[in-house]
């Protein structure tokens, strides 16, 4: 099934599950247990098959019957094993620095209090990570089997970014994933998919593969999409469910601010804090800040750049698609009531009135861990910006047309990579006038450029970076298929792409 079947599928069942949603959840519970019982099924009749042969060749000697029925057991086998094996497969327990009760009691009273009102099980773990994320994962205490142990996990950047009645909506929706008929359904059938995936990924793994693990993998890649789809729609189902856990707990209003407000900081989060303090890197041996300790504030004197109006509007404009089993922003905020608003500043952040001083403790934990991970690549950036800062202040002194071509186009780079585009467009332009090309790394930054400025021909340039240098292939590739599916579709950009490589030389 192409991704392009895949998404009409799932748009088809989206319908149904709209119109009949508890009709639709028995249908995929049913395909679950279904698929769970005939894979068992036949399992166990190669075992009795495998049994009866053994025992007849025992009780009444050696047969066609009984030698045949013993090769089906002996090739089977492996299939019946590589399946027992995925099933007791134990999943690694969530990353994280777990925190106990006297570490943050606010914390972990407001979580009891939540337990009480939605009348959920218990949560075994809390994890704070360096994520900007909330999550709670279950994993069963005998691989894919057996009672769960649930852990909920929350990033300290997206506690510093909520506000606590918002910290709280977003638990709870979190929460509500396991709480009644619908988490534990859901939770099952997640367990499934995760089971059908990894036989299906062994199976075909399997270095000798037998007669049996090709009929197996067959057979698992023919129901695997369709499972895939169906749960694939229960799963958005149930965060439409999972909201209004937030809305008992929280309120309707908070339940959507904090959806907006995860919206739109996130994207300005991974967009342009991290960004920001990796530019540091061109200037200073060590960072003026560190993140962690920092992002409380960075947020709140940010908040008119990424709580603006047309950041709001972008991100209303986006549709629910098959890549992510969560709705769009606009779909569950409207299914909430409530109107597209701008949330408004955090004074007081869930990580300060939920974690108090700990809080910062964390903060200094992470950053600490951070910049020990990053000490050595920011000093390896730091003396490269350094020389090439030099290098380039050398070159800008140069009339462009006294320059080698090789000096042109190291000045092009510099000037893209150390200051904008637009003070390397001029020279780009002029080298790729020059005769002695192709310059496939200058053609790759130029195309680059004009695609950034909505302008179709940089896919010409991509193109020649690409037929030009092997070395550029997967980046222009990318470039171009990025910009095209963002525009056009996936099967213009695949289109595209097919063309570029079948016109590269052998």
């Amino acid at each position: 099934m192409t991704n392009e079947e895949f998404g009409w599928l799932v748009a088809r069942l989206d319908t149904q599950a709209a119109n009949a949603p508890r009709a639709f959840r028995l249908k995929v519970l049913f395909i679950s247990v279904a698929a769970y019982v005939a894979l068992f099924l036949a399992l166990l009749a190669i075992l009795l098959l495998f049994g009866w042969a053994v025992v007849h060749a025992r009780t009444h000697g050696p047969s066609r019957i009984a030698f045949a029925a013993c090769a089906l057991g002996l090739v089977t086998l492996p299939v019946f094993w590589v399946t027992l094996r995925t099933m007791l497969m134990r999943l690694p327990p969530p990353e994280g620095r777990e925190i106990a009760r006297n570490e943050a009691p606010v914390l972990f009273e407001l979580l009891d209090k939540m337990r009480a009102k939605l009348g959920g099980p218990a949560i075994h773990h809390v994890l704070i990570d360096r994520d900007y994320n909330a999550c709670i994962a279950q994993r069963p205490r005998w691989g894919l089997v057996g009672p769960s142990v649930n852990y909920l996990v929350v990033g300290l950047p997206f506690m510093f970014g909520q506000s606590t009645s918002e910290m709280l909506a977003i638990v709870a929706h979190e929460y509500g994933h396991i709480c009644g008929a619908h988490g534990r359904t859901g939770a099952w059938i997640y367990r499934q998919r995760l089971l059908f995936a990894e036989v299906l990924a062994r199976v075909e793994s399997t270095v000798e593969a037998s007669f049996a693990h090709m009929l197996m993998a067959r057979a698992l890649h023919a129901f695997f999409p369709y499972f895939s789809a169906y749960t694939f729609v229960l799963s958005r189902q149930n965060e439409y469910e999972a909201d209004q856990a937030s809305v008992k707990m929280a309120g309707a209003p908070a339940a959507a601010s904090s959806l907006i407000r995860s919206s739109l900081l996130g994207d300005w989060f991974h967009r342009d804090f991290w960004s920001t303090l990796y530019r540091q890197a061109d200037t200073r041996e060590r960072p003026a800040f560190l993140p962690y300790k920092a992002m409380g504030t960075a947020f709140r004197m940010s908040h008119d750049e990424w709580a603006s109006g047309d950041a709001l509007k972008a991100a209303w404009r986006r549709d629910s698609n098959a890549d992510d089993t969560h709705p769009c922003l606009r779909d569950r905020v409207e299914a909430l009531g409530q109107p597209p608003a701008l949330p408004q500043p955090v004074q007081r952040s869930a990580a300060t009135a939920l974690l108090g001083a700990f809080g910062e403790r964390l903060a200094e934990e992470f950053d600490a861990d951070w910049w020990k991970e990053q000490a050595s690549g920011w000093g390896e950036r730091h003396r490269h910006a350094t020389r090439s800062l030099a290098r380039l202040r050398a070159l800008n002194g140069a009339a462009l047309a006294a320059l080698p071509l090789h000096e042109l186009q190291e000045m092009a780079l510099l000037k893209a990579e150390f200051e904008t585009p637009q003070a390397a467009k001029p020279v780009l332009e002029h080298l790729l006038r020059q005769p002695g090309g192709p310059f496939p790394r200058a053609s790759y930054v130029y195309g680059r450029i004009l695609l950034g400025e909505q302008r179709r021909e940089g896919l010409a340039h991509l193109e020649t970076a690409a037929r030009s240098d092997r070395h550029l292939v997967d980046d222009a590739l990318r470039a171009g298929f990025a910009w095209l599916h963002a525009r056009e579709g996936e099967p213009v950009a695949l289109q595209w792409v097919d063309a570029v490589l079948e016109a590269r030389p052998a």
